[in-house]
């Protein structure tokens, strides 16, 4: 990913809570500190203004002149239509003897003297920005001794004030804020703290795998945290509540799928004796050297094979019950290349009519597992192959080392899988019509799609790989299918 884009990322996604808080009250007294500062500011500029003009009213109680006016004031007089005179009383002071200081004059210029002739003449004190002399506060009158007249006192002072008040607030409030954004995240990320718990609860039960049985659901909010008379609290004895009702409809549902197990299991076992009878007596008439109609031959071959088919289906069903019960598996070390070729071997035997070959190192590749039923994965892999593709379709089944797992798949080059099949070909019992049509049978074999297959197969394989910590996996297009199962290396077996 790009600078760019991850800014832009980084831009658009969504803002935690925390820092929204955090952000809010920092922009809460951000506005706060600026209305302050402003009022304080513009507060002590009225102040020292109405102050300025009380200095230019006492000036005017002496009468015009350079009396009591301190450096840098200003006088101007017009008398009887006489041009302009006036001057700026200098900084510059002499003192002779012990007496007062005398202020040297500064004349005004032209531009000075219109500016403040311009000025209305009512008394009122005006500010005024002379050219040259910067701002002025100028109170103008008309005297009948005097003529018009003009007395200003500059505003250097005030302003000089004004701007150091308004840079010590603007550094007062960045600080305030600053520190307030700290503590606030201070603050915010302790009164946050139940909800994180609250949620790190719920994470947990997410991750657990509800939908197998036997989950023991016992992940609660602690007690603290589910307090109703805070929000939190009332968040956290909500899902305290709805974890509760979970864990006994998990409970329930166990109990109904240990019970389905069981009749499952013992169904299929107590129905192998009466199969091999009926499969023995059908074998027995048909062998018996009796000259049968062929009608019967027909019907007792029939028998004989649909019980074949049906013991099959109640092995398939045994198994799966077992490992739904959680029934452990042999562990030993098991190669899956001599394994892989015999599985391979009978495939052709029961096949003659696909192309079989095998893709296997010419070294062991070792995984600690159940070695018979490792070997009825693949068996029922090839023959999902088998019966679902074509007469000459072209099937691979490869063993790789993939650094600490060991890859099997299966590859062919037939219809492929209907998509709407795809997502649930693992599944137990599952029959789709799609692209893949079936065009033959036998033991074990799998269901992709077509009609007449058990769907066990492929469920055979997913319930056999899961119980060896493994994962199968399947992926389709026309004119090419794999599957493949992952399976992890044993401690002793070399990484590739």
């Amino acid at each position: 990913m790009t600078g760019t884009g991850a800014a832009r990322e980084r831009m658009t996604r969504p803002w935690t809570l925390r820092r929204r808080l955090v952000l809010g009250t920092v922009a809460l007294l951000a506005v706060l500190g600026v209305v302050i500062g402003t009022v304080s500011v513009l507060t002590l500029q009225t102040s020292l203004t109405v102050k300025l003009d009380q200095e230019l009213r006492e000036a005017l109680g002496r009468g015009p002149g350079p009396a009591g006016l301190g450096p840098g004031a200003l006088l101007w007089q017009r008398i009887d239509g006489e041009p302009a005179a006036g001057s700026v009383l200098g900084d510059e002071v002499s003192r002779t003897g012990g007496g007062p200081p005398v202020l040297t004059p500064i004349a005004l210029t032209a531009r000075q003297l219109a500016e403040v002739g311009a000025i209305t003449r009512d008394g009122r004190p005006t500010t005024v920005t002379l050219t040259g002399l910067g701002a002025y506060r100028i109170v103008a009158f008309e005297s009948r001794v005097y003529g018009s007249v003009a007395i200003g006192l500059p505003m250097t002072e005030v302003t000089s004030t004004v701007t150091t008040v308004a840079a010590v607030v603007f550094i007062v409030v960045l600080v305030v804020l600053a520190l307030a954004a700290i503590a606030g995240a201070a603050v915010i990320r302790s009164a946050l703290r139940p909800l994180e718990r609250v949620t790190a609860t719920a994470s947990h039960v997410s991750e657990l795998p509800l939908e197998r049985g036997g989950v023991a659901l016992e992940a609660r909010v602690p007690e603290a945290d589910a307090d109703d008379r805070t929000e939190v609290g009332r968040v956290g004895a909500a899902i305290n509540r709805m974890l509760g009702h979970i864990a006994g409809a998990l409970a329930l549902r166990d109990a109904s799928e240990g019970k389905l197990r069981t009749f499952v299991a013992d169904a299929s076992h107590e129905l192998r004796t009466p199969l091999a009878s009926i499969r023995g007596y059908a074998e027995l008439t048909r062998r018996s050297g009796h000259v049968l109609p062929d009608d019967v031959v027909h019907a007792l071959g029939r028998i004989e094979s649909e019980s074949v088919r049906m013991t099959s289906l109640v092995e398939d069903l045994l198994l799966l019950a077992r490992l739904d019960d959680g029934r452990e598996l042999e562990k030993q070390p098991v190669d899956l290349v001599p394994l892989l070729a015999d599985a391979v071997s009978d495939a052709y035997a029961a096949g003659q009519d696909h192309d079989w070959a095998l893709d296997a190192p010419g070294t062991p590749v070792l995984v600690t597992g159940d070695a018979p039923r490792l070997h009825q994965v693949v068996v029922n892999l090839l023959a999902n192959a088998r019966v679902h593709t074509p007469a000459g379709t072209h099937v691979v089944a490869a063993v790789t080392v993939d650094g600490d797992v060991a890859r099997v798949s299966v590859t062919d080059d037939g219809p492929g899988i209907a998509p709407e099949v795809l997502p649930t070909v693992f599944e137990r019992f599952v029959r789709g019509d799609g692209s893949r049509a079936r065009v033959g049978g036998g033991p074990g074999s799998g269901a992709r799609s077509g009609s007449g297959s058990t769907g066990l197969g492929l469920a055979i394989v997913s319930a056999v790989v899961a119980a060896h910590d493994g994962t199968v996996d399947v992926a389709s297009e026309p004119g090419r299918t794999v599957f493949t199962v992952t399976l992890p290396l044993a401690a002793t077996a070399p990484r590739a």
